[in-house]
């Protein structure tokens, strides 16, 4: 196998070498080490596209959609998009100019990012937040400040996002990263919430990039787009990777003013040129006709999320109330002494339980640890089991 000439050894991305390896896999392969390990790791859902859905993908492969796609994507999907924002939103973008269909909504971040910052700008994240983002930022220059917002029940608040634009300076910051309902957290914001926000960026030379990813996962609330409060300076990131059980497709999309579209669908067309035909025509499917889809499993979801909240605090792990998606972030006990890292690998190694520590989400996160829902309940139940134990195990021998 040939081994990287000597000569090349320094050329390189300095900024890319400021970013690990994904750490979120990396812990996934460690705890696999583990014989009957029950991993509350993987931030995907754990039921099947649904059938009408891989039908219609099907469909396109037998009717020779076999060449490239319009760079932005079908009409049909981008009308799609249109009418789903349109008819669950009451917002308004026109799918010839407004919208691209990206591979997943990796590939929206990252080209909504590169098509904002130049080296040395700024994007404010609240953390934790999930860890793409200051990599992102990081890989392309900028410069991600991170504001830990865990004494807020993971919400940045108008004030406190005013602060943080004074301190950093107003010219160097570009946009802010938003993302609800949230992972790891699984928090919301509500309309208050949102226009509070709006109201600090409104008129500013900076983006609102929102991944709303897990718009269709909420319980008990209605979920609020940004762009619904502020569309002039918003970037509306969605996809059905998490609300058709779809991560697999690669389909997601940025709807977005006219003017920040054409700019970012041109590194669109570097990055990928377009999307996957067969998963195109899914989305569609799964847009036009399957908007019940997500009702049965966000029942599901919910359920979980019910039991998890009350078992952890139970034991002593205080947990806030999820709003949305399928994580549940604890708080480690002082008791514990440790950090999440530490923690994690104990829990994985004593009880056999995989779970992602909280530092991996940046600033703030490292008394909690996150776990994914996204597994049967049976699973849940022997897993709130082991940690029982393990930490009643644990009091015993520091008492």
């Amino acid at each position: 196998m040939p081994e990287l000439a000597k000569s090349l050894q320094k050329v390189e991305n300095k900024y890319l070498k400021t970013i690990g390896n994904n750490k979120i896999r990396l812990f996934n392969e460690e705890f696999s080490k583990y014989p009957g390990t029950i991993k509350l790791v993987v931030g995907e859902p754990d039921f099947n596209t649904p059938e009408h859905v891989k039908d219609a993908a099907i469909k396109s492969i037998q009717e020779n959609y076999s060449h490239y796609s319009p760079q932005k994507g079908f009409d049909g999907l981008l009308k799609a998009i249109s009418h789903y924002l349109n008819s669950r939103y009451d917002l308004n973008y026109d799918p010839e100019s407004e919208i691209i269909v990206t591979v997943g909504a990796t590939e929206a971040i990252y080209v909504s990012v590169a098509s904002i910052i130049n080296v040395g700008d700024k994007v404010i994240i609240p953390t934790p937040a999930f860890s793409f983002y200051a990599s992102t930022v990081k890989a392309l220059g900028g410069i991600p400040v991170e504001v830990d917002v865990t004494d807020n029940d993971f919400k940045i608040t108008g004030e406190r996002l005013k602060k943080v634009i004074a301190e950093e300076g107003e010219d160097s910051v570009k946009a802010i990263i938003l993302n609800f309902p949230s992972n790891p957290t699984g928090v919301a914001y509500n309309k208050e919430e949102i226009e509070d926000i709006a109201n600090v960026v409104r008129g500013k030379s900076m983006y609102v990039i929102c991944d709303e990813i897990y718009s269709e996962l909420v319980y008990d609330v209605k979920h609020v787009p940004f762009a619904s409060v502020l569309p002039e300076q918003t970037i509306l990131i969605n996809g059905v990777s998490k609300s058709h059980s779809m991560t697999g497709y690669r389909i997601g999309y940025i709807a977005a003013p006219a003017a920040f579209v054409a700019e970012a669908d041109k590194l669109h067309a570097f990055t990928t040129t377009a999307a996957s035909n067969p998963a195109q025509f899914g989305a569609q499917e799964a847009l036009e006709n399957g908007l019940d889809d997500p009702i049965e499993t966000r029942k599901v979801y919910k359920q979980r999320r019910d039991y998890l909240v009350k078992e952890l605090n139970d034991i002593g792990y205080k947990t806030l109330n999820p709003q949305g998606a399928f994580y549940v972030f604890p708080r480690i006990p002082d008791s514990f002494g440790m950090d999440s890292e530490s923690f994690a690998r104990k829990l994985a190694k004593d009880a056999r339980v995989g779970v992602i520590p909280g530092s991996i989400f940046g600033k703030g996160g490292d008394k909690y640890f996150r776990i994914s829902y996204a597994v049967s309940m049976d699973d849940l139940k022997e897993a709130v089991s082991r940690i029982r134990k393990f930490t009643e195990n644990f009091e015993k021998i520091t008492n």
